[in-house]
């Protein structure tokens, strides 16, 4: 029995020894192992890049705290990880300012120098028509800016305004964003989207980005034909004029690159094209500025 007892303290003795050499071990490996970077933190500013001029647009992240952020007199919707999507009228001034509000009352501000454009402005030795839209047509039109700006208050979940935009359809670009008739002094109204033709109506086209559809008409308006809109989230919404078919239904779901529709020339139109524009809350975009890849 006593042989028993010394065997038994000695592998005890033993175990214990193993123990203290691993935890001494441990310890060592510890402090020499390099230290653990502290979790990523948001700076105390803005940070973005993008197109920083007329009817362009930025990405980026808020300052970290950031509970409400506006441009100007927009506001700009922030992600749950402190990304936001903003963009330029194309009639922008010099310069805006971004205001971030932090959680502690404290706003942090940023002016944003926006470059100029040179638009296409055709002179027209010419007055505009007198008398404007008849009581017949407004009785018509009322309905449908109705639908429109219902549609456009819509803030549909969506992650679309994250992607890099693809084109809708490729062809030749018969009309540019931004361009402008003055008629003896008197501007009209601008080229609010550019025009893409194929040549031929049903040719289909695609979501440029993910979104949810927030207008499907099924019965053409008066000047936008079969209208398509989809809100890309972020205050970032797609419309497609001049539609011969829509294949999507309002609340339906779209991924990039998905067909949604085929070219036409319903509504307004002298020839078969996709009149595709894009606006950021009031602000209308250039979708040549958003599309990186080659037409």
């Amino acid at each position: 029995m006593a042989g028993l007892g010394v065997f038994a303290l000695v592998a005890c003795s033993a175990s214990q020894a193993e123990t203290a050499t691993t935890t001494d071990v441990a310890r060592t490996t510890q402090a020499n192992a390099p230290a653990t970077p502290p979790a990523q933190a948001r700076p105390a500013a803005f940070s973005f890049s993008g197109e920083i001029t007329q009817g362009g647009w930025i990405r980026g992240t808020v300052p970290a705290g950031t509970v409400s952020v506006a441009l100007g007199d927009d506001t700009v919707m922030v992600g749950a990880d402190g990304h936001f999507f903003a963009a330029f009228d194309r009639d922008a001034p010099a310069s805006e300012r971004i205001v971030a509000t932090l959680r502690d009352g404290k706003l942090v501000q940023q002016d944003i120098a926006i470059s100029p454009r040179a638009w296409n402005i055709e002179h027209i030795d010419a007055a505009r028509r007198p008398g404007g839209p008849s009581a017949a047509f407004m009785e018509r039109r009322r309905p449908e800016l109705a639908r429109i700006n219902a549609a456009r208050s819509v803030r549909a979940e969506s992650d679309g305004w994250r992607q890099a935009f693809i084109w809708p359809v490729k062809g030749r670009i018969s009309g540019r964003f931004g361009s402008q008739r003055v008629y003896r002094g008197e501007p009209g109204s601008y080229h609010s989207g550019i025009d893409i033709t194929t040549g031929t109506s049903g040719t289909p086209f695609v979501a440029p980005a993910d979104g949810v559809v927030i207008l499907a008409a099924e019965q053409p308006f008066s000047l936008e034909g079969h209208l398509l809109m989809i809100d890309h989230g972020g205050g970032l919404n797609s419309a497609f004029l001049h539609c011969s078919q829509i294949l999507v239904k309002e609340g339906e779901r779209v991924k990039q690159g998905q067909v949604i529709g085929r070219i036409g020339m319903s509504g307004r139109a002298t020839g078969p094209h996709l009149h595709w524009s894009l606006k950021w809350d009031s602000a209308r975009l250039d979708p040549l500025l958003l599309v990186h890849e080659p037409m």
